[in-house]
């Protein structure tokens, strides 16, 4: 496997690969390396940030919170709102080789069965729950082995806490009091109810968690292929469009601070099987707009010349919403924080949902607020959380490009539908019983945001001064087949020849979880649909190039 750091000069003196995976988040880490399986295909793999490896910061799981925000995140927000009280919302994602999966909390959940059942009721056959539960299972390792539902000897590393923080082991206690289930697997048969959470993640012998990222599990092992390069601090530009089909990519260095000429600095890198899209659900359409596919008036007013009218991309845009506040003063400090800085989580149906819980809450072992409300409330020294947020969230919003250049418009709409607002609501509450709970007892002196009970009225101020991301960015280029769609269910972009998309962006409808495991299937699956439409099968584990792993460095 060859690094380059996006100078146009490589180990490998190839500008033609058969395969170009642009973005090297979870699905581009995994997508790269099931294609690059086949000994016969060459891969390229572009990652507009640096390598991950050997960074202390992303490695150590407790840690992850202060790398948002930082020089690994992109620095995305979603445009203010009055639904959201004018606030302009942060969303962390990743800039860096294994993407947002090198930064996120480690979750690794499926949610509901019928979530994905849902997705081939809606046209996208063949992603319904038992099409996709042997992807989900060849992703994994999981500690306590291969079950019906659960993967062994998988490259991604699951593990439980092996010593729970006393408001994650609280948080059981409490359900059970209330009359929830406590799950011995929160991706089993079913995920209502309170269970440890489980990481992608590994404890070392020093007894300290440290995360086990896509390109950690996917890539390092593969660091001895030929065929497998990856040039990190690269940006894609455009789509090479020729007659129908895509021809390749325009790359360029990705800016830093300071740098100059990167806007003329540009160089073309050629397909000869197809381009794979796995830039996530904010950049996949950006990239496809800014290559003239998309809705025709906004590329025009946009100043795009149009290639292919496809108005879905950049609409059906879905995220869960969190509230950032719930927060409770300690009797006592606590334990140093360990694991994620979380350790459980409880699904739970509200009033109106449906056979499917559509309230989760998870613990944090600190604070857990936002500025304006950390100020109002007094929420300082030591403090505790449970946040709750929508995992059935209904609102749909939308991003646009707003000019040549890139600059986007990214709306979630949250809280846009009445039934959003009220769950939210009422998931306040069920934070105050919880902590009430004879689990909670002897940890938590009194509530800090919101310091009581709140009428209806104040609850909804609340809501809509802390609802805040839970960095599930999803559905910009659905799957399905009607014309809102933007790819086939074989993840073909519809209209144009070896041009695939295999992200969180083709999701039809968000399922109740944390994205990375849903995301790491489907790529998984992706990369069989890729091979077999492009004719470029994988081969057999044992014919695949073998030699010495080394860990990939590139220069920076």
């Amino acid at each position: 496997m060859n690094t380059t750091n996006g100078t146009f000069t490589s180990n490998s003196s190839d500008t033609v690969y058969d395969f170009i995976v642009v973005g090297g988040g979870s699905a581009g880490c995994v997508l790269a390396r099931r294609l690059a399986e086949n000994p016969e295909a060459s891969v390229l793999l572009l990652e507009a940030g640096p390598d991950d490896a050997g960074l202390d910061a992303i490695s150590t799981a407790s840690g992850w919170a202060g790398l948002l925000g930082g020089s690994y995140d992109w620095g995305y927000s979603y445009d203010p709102a009055p639904a959201a009280a004018n606030r302009s919302i942060p969303i962390p994602r990743g800039k860096v080789l294994g993407g947002s999966g090198s930064i996120n909390a480690m979750l690794w959940y499926r949610g509901h069965r019928d979530d994905y059942n849902r997705w081939a009721a809606g046209g996208a056959t063949g992603w319904d729950y038992e099409s996709l539960l042997p992807y989900f299972k060849k992703s994994e390792d999981w500690q306590y082995g291969e079950t019906e539902y659960r993967g062994a000897g998988g490259p991604l590393r699951i593990e439980t806490s092996p010593d729970p923080h006393p408001v994650a082991a609280a948080l059981l206690t409490g359900a059970a009091e209330l009359g929830l289930s406590v799950l011995e697997d929160a991706n089993a048969a079913s995920n209502e109810g309170a269970a440890l959470a489980n990481f992608n993640a590994a404890t070392g012998p020093d007894g300290i968690l440290r995360r086990v990222s896509p390109s950690a599990a996917y890539l390092r092992p593969a660091a001895g292929w030929p065929n497998l390069c990856i040039r990190t601090n690269t940006s894609a530009r455009r789509l090479v469009i020729e007659r129908g089909r895509a021809a390749g990519v325009i790359i360029s260095p990705t800016a830093t601070p300071g740098s100059r000429g990167n806007s003329s600095d540009t160089a073309t890198i050629r397909a000869r099987a197809g381009v794979v899209l796995t830039l996530g659900a904010i950049d996949t359409p950006r990239l496809l707009m800014l290559s003239g596919i998309g809705d025709t008036p906004q590329l025009r007013a946009a100043g795009i010349e149009p290639l292919l009218h496809l108005p879905g991309v950049g609409a059906n845009f879905q995220d869960h919403p969190l509230l950032m506040g719930v927060n409770f003063r300690l009797r006592a400090p606590l334990d140093p924080i360990r694991d994620n800085g979380g350790g459980a989580m409880l699904n739970w149906r509200s009033q109106s949902a449906d056979h499917r819980p559509d309230l989760h809450a998870f613990v944090v072992q600190g604070r857990h607020t936002n500025p304006a409300l950390a100020k109002q409330y007094g929420v300082d020294g030591d403090v505790c959380a449970v946040s709750p947020g929508l995992m059935r969230s209904q609102s749909i919003g939308s991003i646009r490009l707003l000019d040549a250049a890139g600059k986007l418009s990214i709306d979630p709409n949250y809280l846009a539908e009445q039934a959003d607002l009220d769950a939210l609501v009422e998931s306040l509450d069920w934070m105050l019983d919880l902590a009430a709970t004879s689990g909670y007892a002897g940890l938590l002196e009194r509530p800090l945001s919101p310091p009581r009970r709140l009428d209806r009225a104040e609850a909804v101020a609340f809501v809509r001064a802390s609802v805040d991301t839970f960095f599930h960015c999803s559905g910009t280029a659905k799957m399905g087949a009607d014309e809102a769609s933007v790819v086939t269910p074989e993840l073909a972009v519809r209209g144009l020849e070896g041009l695939w998309v295999a992200d969180a962006s083709v999701i039809p409808e968000i399922p109740t979880c944390n994205l990375q495991a849903p995301v790491v299937a489907i790529a998984e699956r992706a990369a069989e649909l890729i091979a077999t439409a492009s004719g470029i099968r994988p081969a057999s584990a044992a014919s695949i190039a073998t030699a010495t792993p080394a860990t990939p460095t590139a220069t920076r």
